[in-house]
């Protein structure tokens, strides 16, 4: 199924110029992950905090878009700077998977948002990774296949945190919204396990 990771080698090769600037500079692909991964923990507590505020449910869209920015630079950097390492790839899938929990779990606890349904997004977000990195256990490549990958989450999450951040009233079109998150993931888990499955190792 399509996904907005699709067009990631269009986006980094936006990002290329300012990923040479970093490695010149001596920025390394680690430090640019636990930054994101740090910077998501700082907006997820502001939600968290202000859960009755617009404001932090405007700037949520905004970092989403520096974060996914952050994430194909410290690939780039790893892949074309020769900054591959086993911590990298580790610090990696660990910030990733942090960083989605930082940022859309404390929706819980703001008012339109179902607390089970973002409960539920949360730890099916979180297996649909780990399904992801699982086929390298098998001998296969990792897993990004959609329809709600890390991108995709991104997108559907900011854009209803803008909405919501711009006053729109809450409907039960917010509810449907959100099962529709939970379907999609689910789908998203049983594609990635299919697909990596599907493929022959190299022997």
């Amino acid at each position: 199924m399509a996904s907005i990771y699709d067009i990631k080698p269009a986006f980094q090769n936006l990002l290329r110029p300012i990923t040479r600037m970093l490695a010149s500079a001596g920025v390394t692909a680690n430090q640019v992950t636990l930054a994101a991964a740090l910077l998501s923990g700082a907006v997820g507590v502001c939600i968290a905090v202000y859960p009755g505020e617009r404001w932090p449910l405007l700037v949520l869209p905004g970092f989403l878009f520096v974060r996914m920015a952050l994430n194909a630079i410290d690939g780039m950097l790893a892949r074309e700077h020769n900054q591959k390492s086993r911590l990298g790839a580790v610090l990696n899938e660990i910030s990733d998977v942090v960083a989605d929990t930082a940022l859309y779990l404390p929706l819980a606890l703001v008012a339109g948002f179902s607390a089970p349904l973002i409960v539920v997004c949360t730890i099916l977000a979180i297996v649909s990774e780990m399904t992801g990195v699982v086929a390298i256990q098998i001998g296969v490549a990792r897993r990004y296949d959609g329809p709600m990958g890390k991108s995709d989450r991104a997108f559907v999450f900011g854009l209803l945190a803008l909405l919501l951040g711009l006053g729109v009233s809450v409907g039960a079109w917010l509810f449907y919204a959100q099962v529709a998150v939970v379907v999609l993931l689910v789908l998203t888990i049983l594609n990635r396990a299919r697909r990596a499955l599907a493929v022959i190792p190299n022997k």
